[in-house]
């Protein structure tokens, strides 16, 4: 199966999210792989980061679809690098997330290619940021997803091949906590101890936690103070919120401003800062409506899963795109030395997407009738 063989070579290839340079090159066999199958090629240029790209083809009427998928990994270079494999599994950095799932989706075009010699209603979207955050692709996601009726992403698939319909959303923050540095021993009560108020708010954000709806708050790190003969001027927290559902995101909003604005220690102000970073991609009935279609099309039950983990499918769920993710193979120990795929689910997840996009390809023959 050569799919194999190209996967191997852009898992051969470091793209770590810094390493510019590789991410690019990995970019560009993509890109040489899809122009062979008719895609024009726009690339977003970057300095910092690797180029993002956008694939496209020609349009009829009928429905838009956009695959979606990230060439970067979480891995420096020298850290975890090289494609192995056996009768099983594959192994490599990127194998399930996501380089796999980018393979899976471009052999499902190459059959269709290959059975009509020609693709269109179907873009396919790479990023360069997506494991640090997508801080600067997802403006260029909010911006596209209103050209598209449905988006496929290629993440990893659940053990039994399940699809995710559901991701919480994910934001980061830091509160800095200002107090009144002094000798701990001369002028202790002339201080204003902000490691104490820092601690005060750290039991407040923690107590948000509502694991029945599926909202954690976790204070990560915690930073204060110079040493054990000072009282405290300055405690910062860093934090992370996730959270199912939209009401919970405002809830856990409005309690983080109101703890930041509160002085458990008098004489202490404090500042937060940060952002959502993915919005919640919430379950909904077009995302059903769209998989009872897809079982017929294919023949095929299709099962579904929820993640706690983000992925670019929240910024296009968000902006309203019925969205399907782990559409990409079965993989484990995804951002661990010991990540890989299961050779068979490769198989599986491309004679789907065959079927599918086949299916959507031929609808302009039928009339437009699904």
């Amino acid at each position: 199966m050569h799919y194999f063989n190209d996967l191997k070579t852009i898992v051969d290839i470091n793209s770590y999210t810094k390493n510019k340079q590789g991410v690019d090159n990995v970019t560009t066999h993509m890109q040489l792989w899809l122009e062979e199958l008719g895609f024009n090629t726009k690339l977003f240029k970057k300095e910092h980061i690797g180029n993002h790209a956008l694939f496209t083809t020609s349009k009829k009427d009928g429905i838009k679809i956009l695959l979606l998928g990230h060439n970067d990994t979480v891995f420096p270079p020298n850290s975890f690098e090289g494609f192995k494999e056996d009768k099983t599994w594959v192994y490599g950095p990127g194998v399930c997330d996501m380089k796999g799932g980018n393979i899976v989706a471009l052999q499902a075009l190459r059959n269709i290619y290959k059975q009509n010699n020609k693709i269109f209603n179907i873009d396919f979207f790479l990023v360069s940021d997506e494991e640090s955050g997508s801080d600067d692709s997802k403006l260029i996601s909010a911006k596209i997803a209103k050209d598209y009726d449905i988006c496929f992403d290629f993440e990893a698939a659940g053990k039994n091949l399940e699809v995710v319909t559901s991701r919480k959303g994910v934001g980061t923050f830091t509160i800095t906590c200002q107090g009144k540095a002094s000798h701990a021993g001369t002028s202790y009560e002339n201080g204003i101890d902000a490691n104490l108020e820092a601690s005060y708010k750290l039991q407040k954000l923690i107590s948000l936690t509502n694991l029945e709806l599926g909202t954690t708050v976790n204070v990560g790190k915690f930073e204060g103070g110079i040493g054990a003969n000072t009282i405290s001027s300055k405690a910062t927290l860093l934090l992370e919120v996730r959270f199912k559902t939209i009401n919970e995101k405002q809830r856990v909003l409005k309690e983080l401003k109101n703890i930041t604005n509160t002085s458990y220690v008098k004489g202490t102000k404090s500042k937060l800062e940060g952002l959502i970073q993915r919005e919640v991609m919430q379950e909904n009935e077009k995302q059903h409506e769209l998989i009872n279609q897809l079982e017929i099309i294919s023949n095929t039950k299709i099962s579904t899963e929820h993640r706690g983990g983000v992925s670019d499918a929240n910024i296009f769920s968000s902006c309203k795109v019925t969205t399907l993710d782990g559409l990409g193979p079965y993989g484990l120990y995804d951002h661990t030395i010991n990540e890989k795929a299961l050779k068979s689910s490769f198989k599986k997840r491309i004679d789907l997407m065959t079927k599918i996009l086949l299916h959507y390809q031929n609808m302009e023959r039928n009339n437009g009738k699904a």
